[in-house]
Protein backbone atom coordinates (compact mmCIF):
# COMPACT_ATOMS: atom_id res chain seq x y z
CA UNK A 1 0.00 0.00 0.00
CA UNK A 2 1.18 3.50 -0.78
CA UNK A 3 0.13 4.61 2.72
CA UNK A 4 2.69 2.26 4.32
CA UNK A 5 5.35 3.59 1.93
CA UNK A 6 4.48 7.13 2.98
CA UNK A 7 4.65 6.16 6.67
CA UNK A 8 8.11 4.67 6.15
CA UNK A 9 9.16 7.79 4.25
CA UNK A 10 8.10 10.05 7.11
CA UNK A 11 9.97 7.86 9.58
CA UNK A 12 13.08 7.99 7.40
CA UNK A 13 12.79 11.76 7.08
CA UNK A 14 12.53 12.08 10.86
CA UNK A 15 15.68 10.00 11.21
CA UNK A 16 17.50 12.38 8.88
CA UNK A 17 16.34 15.36 10.94
CA UNK A 18 17.46 13.76 14.20
CA UNK A 19 20.82 13.15 12.57
CA UNK A 20 21.40 16.84 11.87
CA UNK A 21 24.33 18.19 13.87
CA UNK A 22 23.35 21.26 15.86
CA UNK A 23 26.30 23.42 16.91
CA UNK A 24 25.49 25.89 19.65
CA UNK A 25 28.49 28.22 20.15
CA UNK A 26 28.39 31.42 22.17
CA UNK A 27 26.85 34.09 19.98
CA UNK A 28 26.18 37.79 20.23
CA UNK A 29 22.54 38.75 20.61
CA UNK A 30 20.82 39.77 17.40
CA UNK A 31 18.06 42.27 16.88
CA UNK A 32 14.53 40.90 16.87
CA UNK A 33 13.08 40.40 13.40
CA UNK A 34 9.55 39.41 12.46
CA UNK A 35 9.12 36.14 10.60
CA UNK A 36 9.36 36.40 6.80
CA UNK A 37 5.99 37.06 5.13
CA UNK A 38 6.55 33.99 2.91
CA UNK A 39 7.18 30.27 3.33
CA UNK A 40 10.90 29.57 2.98
CA UNK A 41 11.80 26.81 0.52
CA UNK A 42 15.04 24.96 1.20
CA UNK A 43 17.66 26.48 -1.11
CA UNK A 44 19.49 23.29 -2.15
CA UNK A 45 18.95 19.63 -2.96
CA UNK A 46 18.01 18.23 0.45
CA UNK A 47 19.53 14.79 -0.06
CA UNK A 48 22.96 16.26 -0.80
CA UNK A 49 23.12 19.04 1.79
CA UNK A 50 24.09 19.10 5.47
CA UNK A 51 24.23 22.13 7.74
CA UNK A 52 24.19 23.24 11.36
CA UNK A 53 23.53 26.37 13.39
CA UNK A 54 26.77 28.33 13.17
CA UNK A 55 25.31 31.83 13.47
CA UNK A 56 27.73 34.13 15.30
CA UNK A 57 30.73 31.80 15.16
CA UNK A 58 34.00 33.73 14.97
CA UNK A 59 35.70 34.03 11.61
CA UNK A 60 39.08 35.40 10.53
CA UNK A 61 39.69 39.08 11.23
CA UNK A 62 37.29 39.08 14.18
CA UNK A 63 34.19 38.72 12.02
CA UNK A 64 31.12 36.79 13.15
CA UNK A 65 29.34 34.32 10.91
CA UNK A 66 26.23 36.03 9.57
CA UNK A 67 24.47 33.13 7.86
CA UNK A 68 24.33 29.36 7.42
CA UNK A 69 26.78 27.28 5.42
CA UNK A 70 24.94 24.69 3.32
CA UNK A 71 27.59 22.03 2.69
CA UNK A 72 27.20 20.04 -0.51
CA UNK A 73 29.25 18.78 -3.47
CA UNK A 74 30.11 21.19 -6.27
CA UNK A 75 27.34 21.65 -8.82
CA UNK A 76 24.60 20.72 -6.35
CA UNK A 77 21.52 22.68 -7.44
CA UNK A 78 20.72 25.95 -5.64
CA UNK A 79 17.13 27.24 -5.52
CA UNK A 80 15.35 30.50 -4.71
CA UNK A 81 13.80 30.36 -1.25
CA UNK A 82 10.76 32.40 -2.31
CA UNK A 83 9.32 34.45 -5.15
CA UNK A 84 11.30 37.59 -5.88
CA UNK A 85 13.44 39.65 -8.21
CA UNK A 86 17.18 39.21 -8.74
CA UNK A 87 18.61 42.46 -7.37
CA UNK A 88 22.33 41.74 -7.74
CA UNK A 89 24.68 39.37 -9.53
CA UNK A 90 28.41 39.79 -9.04
CA UNK A 91 31.75 38.58 -7.86
CA UNK A 92 34.20 39.81 -5.23
CA UNK A 93 37.26 38.53 -3.43
CA UNK A 94 35.60 37.28 -0.23
CA UNK A 95 32.11 36.13 -1.35
CA UNK A 96 33.26 34.97 -4.78
CA UNK A 97 30.38 34.65 -7.23
CA UNK A 98 27.01 35.37 -5.67
CA UNK A 99 23.44 36.41 -6.30
CA UNK A 100 20.94 38.41 -4.25
CA UNK A 101 17.15 38.08 -4.51
CA UNK A 102 14.75 40.76 -3.22
CA UNK A 103 11.49 39.32 -1.89
CA UNK A 104 9.63 42.52 -1.03
CA UNK A 105 9.03 44.36 2.26
CA UNK A 106 12.79 44.71 2.76
CA UNK A 107 13.53 40.97 2.69
CA UNK A 108 16.52 39.66 0.73
CA UNK A 109 18.29 36.31 0.38
CA UNK A 110 21.99 35.94 -0.45
CA UNK A 111 23.58 32.90 -2.14
CA UNK A 112 27.37 33.18 -1.79
CA UNK A 113 30.41 31.12 -2.98
CA UNK A 114 28.59 29.84 -6.09
CA UNK A 115 30.53 27.71 -8.56
CA UNK A 116 33.35 29.30 -10.56
CA UNK A 117 35.16 26.14 -11.71
CA UNK A 118 35.05 24.29 -14.98
CA UNK A 119 33.62 20.79 -14.60
CA UNK A 120 36.07 18.44 -12.88
CA UNK A 121 38.60 21.19 -12.12
CA UNK A 122 39.38 23.85 -9.52
CA UNK A 123 40.48 26.40 -12.09
CA UNK A 124 38.32 29.34 -10.95
CA UNK A 125 37.73 30.17 -14.59
CA UNK A 126 34.29 28.74 -15.40
CA UNK A 127 31.87 30.60 -17.65
CA UNK A 128 28.91 32.11 -15.79
CA UNK A 129 26.72 29.46 -17.40
CA UNK A 130 28.22 27.09 -14.78
CA UNK A 131 27.42 29.56 -12.00
CA UNK A 132 23.86 30.71 -12.69
CA UNK A 133 20.94 28.98 -14.35
CA UNK A 134 19.70 30.34 -17.70
CA UNK A 135 17.73 33.57 -17.34
CA UNK A 136 19.04 34.38 -13.84
CA UNK A 137 20.30 37.94 -14.16
CA UNK A 138 19.72 41.30 -12.52
CA UNK A 139 16.06 42.28 -12.82
CA UNK A 140 14.82 38.75 -13.55
CA UNK A 141 11.72 37.45 -11.76
CA UNK A 142 12.20 34.13 -9.98
CA UNK A 143 9.78 31.75 -8.30
CA UNK A 144 10.09 29.84 -5.03
CA UNK A 145 12.04 26.63 -5.63
CA UNK A 146 13.34 27.77 -9.03
CA UNK A 147 16.86 26.67 -9.97
CA UNK A 148 19.13 29.73 -9.80
CA UNK A 149 22.66 28.29 -9.77
CA UNK A 150 25.11 25.71 -8.46
CA UNK A 151 27.18 25.16 -5.34
CA UNK A 152 30.87 26.00 -5.53
CA UNK A 153 33.88 27.16 -3.53
CA UNK A 154 34.49 30.61 -4.97
CA UNK A 155 35.87 33.55 -2.99
CA UNK A 156 37.42 32.82 0.38
CA UNK A 157 35.86 29.33 0.32
CA UNK A 158 38.59 28.38 -2.16
CA UNK A 159 40.58 25.47 -0.78
CA UNK A 160 37.81 24.44 1.60
CA UNK A 161 34.72 22.30 1.21
CA UNK A 162 32.17 23.41 -1.35
CA UNK A 163 29.11 25.10 0.11
CA UNK A 164 26.67 27.95 -0.25
CA UNK A 165 26.92 30.62 2.41
CA UNK A 166 23.25 31.58 2.74
CA UNK A 167 22.04 34.81 4.33
CA UNK A 168 18.58 36.14 5.07
CA UNK A 169 18.36 39.90 5.55
CA UNK A 170 15.64 42.42 6.30
CA UNK A 171 16.26 46.10 5.56
CA UNK A 172 19.96 45.31 5.21
CA UNK A 173 20.28 43.60 8.59
CA UNK A 174 21.29 39.93 8.71
CA UNK A 175 19.36 37.48 10.85
CA UNK A 176 19.95 33.88 11.86
CA UNK A 177 18.23 31.82 9.13
CA UNK A 178 18.74 28.44 10.80
CA UNK A 179 15.22 27.89 12.18
CA UNK A 180 13.68 28.68 8.79
CA UNK A 181 16.17 26.50 6.93
CA UNK A 182 15.65 23.55 9.26
CA UNK A 183 11.85 23.77 8.94
CA UNK A 184 12.20 24.05 5.15
CA UNK A 185 14.60 21.09 5.02
CA UNK A 186 12.23 18.90 7.01
CA UNK A 187 9.27 19.76 4.78
CA UNK A 188 11.10 19.63 1.44
CA UNK A 189 13.09 16.49 2.27
CA UNK A 190 9.91 14.68 3.28
CA UNK A 191 8.37 15.66 -0.07
CA UNK A 192 11.53 14.41 -1.83
CA UNK A 193 11.32 11.02 -0.09
CA UNK A 194 7.63 10.67 -0.94
CA UNK A 195 8.33 11.45 -4.60
CA UNK A 196 11.13 8.89 -4.69
CA UNK A 197 8.87 6.28 -3.08
CA UNK A 198 6.14 6.98 -5.62
CA UNK A 199 8.61 6.72 -8.51
CA UNK A 200 9.94 3.41 -7.19
CA UNK A 201 6.37 2.07 -7.20
CA UNK A 202 5.88 3.19 -10.79
CA UNK A 203 3.75 6.19 -9.82
CA UNK A 204 5.99 8.81 -11.40
CA UNK A 205 2.96 11.01 -12.10
CA UNK A 206 1.90 10.97 -8.45
CA UNK A 207 1.53 14.45 -6.93
CA UNK A 208 2.55 15.06 -3.31
CA UNK A 209 0.43 17.53 -1.36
Amino acid sequence: MLSSTIARAFALSAAFVIGLTVVVPARPAQAHHPDPPFEVRFPQETDKTHFSNTWGVRRSGGRRHQGSDLMAPKMTEVYAIADGVVSYVGTSSRPGRFVVIHHGEGWESYYIHLNNDSIGTDDGDAPWSLTLAPGVEKGADVKAGQLIGWVGDSGNAEGGDAHTHFELRRNGSSMNPYQYLRAAWERDHTAYILRQAAIERGLDGYEIG
